[in-house]
């Protein structure tokens, strides 16, 4: 035993042992085959039978309308599955008749546009994100890929007239000379998918260069395209590129104007008129928030449509006949349906009706007046919703939810606030347990990836398990840095002010020991990606003010994650968190990182990694772990051999979940 090993974790230490050691001989859960555990105590199977119901909650999200019929494309995880498939639907709350079959996870289906004869999807294996597309008929025959291994693709539109689809390829760093790239270069291109030797017969539209660039919507006429180059979350520019023609593959700036003195602003395309002389534009051009606007392609001047909505706009769906568009904005982390009338460009009253919840996609049929979007909140997950001509409302899907079990007692989401070091209002969700359990509760702090992402209204699904049976209070905070709070918040975290975030978190727990029924001596932070390194970051500064903490695909050391990550995403990072060339720059990002400072995490800690992660590579993972462990602290280590940046099938996640009651246990639940 090192002589590091400090009095309180050897207590840890000994009764852990000591429990395993008295209990009765039990049945224990025989983990998957993929995971490999390192100090995990064997879990009973009794613990699994409690928890198994709160892991069958299924949804359904909206994929695609059949171009013809009142049919859809829906996702689902389907009883006894793995992972999410694709399914058609043609009535309402009717079969689902499948559609993709095998191991790996749908994603992204989309009718052929014309006859709805079969579909296109993504696919990538075992979390590597190395996405392929693939086409796939009704008669249940084998999918057929449209894109070759070696490169990551992502599906951009159909050319519809011309019966193509186009897409965008990178390169991964496993096909460069010494495992990485100094130059990314992302290359567009077209395709039939009935064709014979599809890899060989697409036409290379553009070669640009970075990994920033991604299609957008496709004009009517199937001749030109949108172009995004993300530069950063606060810097975007808007792109046209003609498809056919004299100038095709040339890409032209339309926003902001080349040339033009006008501020770093984002700028998103979105769909082109169906006349071909306007698009409308997402952009914070104007103020603090996205709003949506007309760009007209003849004068290039931007319209102002939703500058009276005080929120980011997320996104939105134009009516076939042009009349009707609908839009979804993020109140404060409720995502809303506001209906403008394209005639007066004026807000018009949401139907009576309407679903209530947080709204994911909404899409309109190409040819029958419906409109589908679906819904959510802290009483159910996912479903899809149908309006009509008469904008009546009908449900489309049944959330599945387990027996036994009654989501419409769950609690909503609280909006909590309170004060950081420099008097920055910061906020989260605070999900209560059940009035039931009395006495101060014990906190599980839980802090989303990105970090240019929000904690938003919505089912917590699996880790309802804790909040109804354990009776953990969840809080989700939106530290600055986050998204959905304007344009100035989102940059309060880059570079040099980076641990200003993690201060946010102890600002937080000086709020929950304010509070009369939250247990500030029960604490546990836990994260993924961004949020690994936060968690990381929360038992390096106040380990003394924590029971344990959880790091999910997390940033161990910012140098070595920026070295690593794949060549596509790097420059994309290094605008957020520094770049590591920079000799100041690299200093800082040294000091600060959680494994330079891994001497002062004194709690447990628990590592949970994917072995294919592409974004926060596994290594980020290993070496933590290698070094708190030499160090004389506790660590659990959890990892998928056929995962990456989180885990995707169900087997993993169950027995992640179970491993996590179990820190609990031994932390915050004694």
């Amino acid at each position: 035993m090192k002589p590091l090993l400090r009095p309180l974790m050897l207590t840890w230490l000994l009764a852990s042992a000591v429990a395993v050691a008295q209990a009765p001989a039990v049945e224990v859960v025989t983990p998957p085959a993929a995971l490999h555990i390192e100090g995990i105590p064997p879990i009973s199977t009794a613990l699994a039978q409690r928890v198994a119901a709160y892991t069958e909650f299924r949804g359904h999200g909206f994929s695609d309308w059949h171009p013809t019929k009142a049919e859809m494309l829906v996702s689902h995880r389907d009883a006894g599955a793995s992972t999410a498939q694709l399914f058609r639907l043609d009535t309402a709350r009717g079969s689902l008749m499948p559609v993709t079959q095998g191991p790996e996870p749908a994603s992204g289906g989309s009718y052929e546009p014309t006859h709805g004869r079969y579909i296109v999807f993504s696919r990538a294996a075992g979390g590597n994100e190395v996405t392929q597309i693939y086409r796939q008929g009704f008669d249940g025959g084998a999918a057929v890929r449209l894109t070759p291994v070696d490169e990551r693709h992502a599906l951009a539109g159909w050319r519809k007239p011309q019966g193509e689809i186009v897409y965008s390829s990178v390169p991964i760093d496993r096909t460069a000379q010494g495992g990485t790239r100094a130059q990314v270069m992302t290359t567009f291109w077209a395709v039939n998918p009935e064709a014979q030797n599809p890899s060989a017969e697409r036409r290379k539209l553009a070669e640009l260069e970075g990994g920033g660039w991604f299609g957008g919507d496709i004009s009517e006429d199937g001749q030109r395209m949108a172009l995004t180059r993300y530069i950063s979350v606060n810097e975007s520019q808007l792109w046209v590129i003609d498809l056919e023609g004299p100038q095709a593959g040339k890409p032209v700036q339309l926003l902001p104007r080349p040339g033009s003195n006008e501020p770093k602003a984002v700028y998103f395309g979105g769909g082109f008129s169906k006349d071909g002389r306007s698009m409308l534009v997402s952009t914070d051009r104007f103020g603090e928030f996205r709003e949506l606007a007309v760009f007209d392609f003849k004068t290039h001047n931007l319209r102002r449509i939703t500058a009276h909505i005080p929120w980011d706009i997320s996104g939105g769906s134009l009516s076939p006949d042009g009349k009707t568009l609908v839009v979804q904005a993020n109140v404060d982390g409720r995502t809303e349906m506001r209906f403008v009338d394209t005639r007066t460009w004026k807000e018009r009253p949401v139907p009576k009706g309407t679903a209530a919840g947080s709204v994911g996609a909404t899409a309109f049929h190409p040819k029958l007046p419906l409109m589908a979007y679906s819904v959510n909140s802290a009483q159910g997950p996912s479903q899809i919703h149908v309006l009509d001509a008469q904008q009546r409302n009908q449900p489309w899907t049944q959330a599945v939810v387990p027996p036994g079990l009654d989501p419409s007692t769950y609690r909503d989401h609280e909006i909590v606030r309170w004060k950081s070091f420099d008097g920055l209002s910061i906020s989260g969700l605070l999900s209560r347990p059940p009035a039931s359990f009395i006495g101060k509760r014990p906190v599980l702090i839980s802090i989303h990836g990105g970090p240019e992402a929000q904690a938003t209204v919505g089912f917590m699904g699996r880790w309802q398990y804790f909040i109804q049976e354990l009776g953990v209070a969840v809080i989700q905070p939106n530290v600055r840095g986050s998204t959905g709070f304007g344009k100035t918040f989102v940059t309060l975290d880059n570079g040099f002010k980076r641990e200003d975030s993690v201060k946010d978190i102890g600002a937080l727990l000086d709020w929950i020991k304010t509070q009369p029924d939250l247990d500030a001596d029960r604490v546990i932070v836990a994260g993924g990606s961004y949020g690994g390194y936060m968690s990381l970051a929360v038992a390096t500064h106040y380990s003394d003010r924590i029971a344990g903490a959880i790091d999910i695909v997390g940033i161990s050391h910012f140098v070595t994650f920026l070295n690593n990550t794949e060549s596509y995403r790097r420059d994309l990072r290094r605008v957020e968190y520094g770049d590591e060339r920079d000799p100041a720059m690299k200093e800082f990002l040294d000091r600060i990182s959680p494994l330079t400072n891994a001497q002062k995490i004194q709690k447990p800690l628990f590592v949970i990694q994917g072995k294919n992660d592409p974004r926060v590579p596994y290594t980020e993972a290993e070496q933590i772990v290698a070094k708190v462990r030499e160090l004389g602290t506790p660590v659990w280590y959890l990892r998928a051999e056929n995962e990456g940046h989180g885990f995707a099938r169900k087997e993993n996640s169950d027995y992640q979940q179970l491993a996590m009651i179990l820190f609990m246990q031994q932390t915050i639940l004694r």
